[in-house]
């Protein structure tokens, strides 16, 4: 068992191994699946919950843990942060939030609420208390995701020295990356308020 937890690929795997047998054991517990709209749906919840939990908690670990941690480290350290670790979460963080945003998107889809959702019931005939929590969830989301893509990103590649620029833009990028993802720290908390309370909402 050790030498699976030692790598974090094998940890994976053998956690989708896991995973798939869960998945036939629940099969054969419900004389198994119809690969119908309800079997995609749930699949693609699945998705969009793994990438969720991804993405929230990347944006959570830079706003609780790394930005305010950051004064504390020793100069000749933060070169360990700004080249090695920031890079590699930030890769993560902005792909989890993709995927989360096009998961969901594919989920309400499936279900059939996606336009009432988004259109909070004016382009059709009204919403249910449901859709209307899950549309303010989903727009909250894409709202996110447009500022890790558009906002967050780009000033991070210069906050980084990805993007060579001069100190104070450099510091400027790093102010405005942070505002943003302080921004949608913000925004998390209502989403998830949404998100959540719809599943009981009819």
């Amino acid at each position: 068992m050790a030498s699976i937890l030692q790598s974090l690929n094998r940890t994976i795997i053998a956690g989708i191994i896991l995973a798939i047998i869960v998945f036939f054991i629940m099969s054969a517990s419900n004389n198994g699946f119809s690969y119908d709209q309800n079997f995609w749906s749930t699949i693609f919840r699945y998705f969009h919950v793994l990438s969720g939990i991804m993405w929230i908690g990347l944006l959570w670990y830079f706003n609780f843990v790394q930005i305010p941690n950051m004064a504390n480290i020793p100069a000749d350290q933060k070169p360990a942060i700004s080249k090695v670790i920031a890079p590699a979460a930030l890769f993560w963080f902005r792909w989890a939030a993709l995927s989360t945003i096009v998961t969901g998107l594919v989920v309400a889809y499936l279900n059939y609420y996606i336009l009432e959702a988004l259109s909070f019931g004016f382009l059709t005939n009204g919403a249910s208390s449901k859709s209307i929590a899950i549309g303010i969830g989903m727009w909250l989301g894409i709202i996110m995701a447009y500022n890790v893509w558009m906002v967050i990103w780009p000033n991070q590649k210069k906050a980084l020295g990805i993007i060579q620029v001069d100190a104070d833009e450099k510091a400027k990028s790093a102010r405005t990356a942070m505002l943003f993802s302080r921004a949608n720290t913000l925004l998390s908390i209502p989403m998830l308020l949404t998100m959540v309370s719809a599943q009981n909402l009819y």
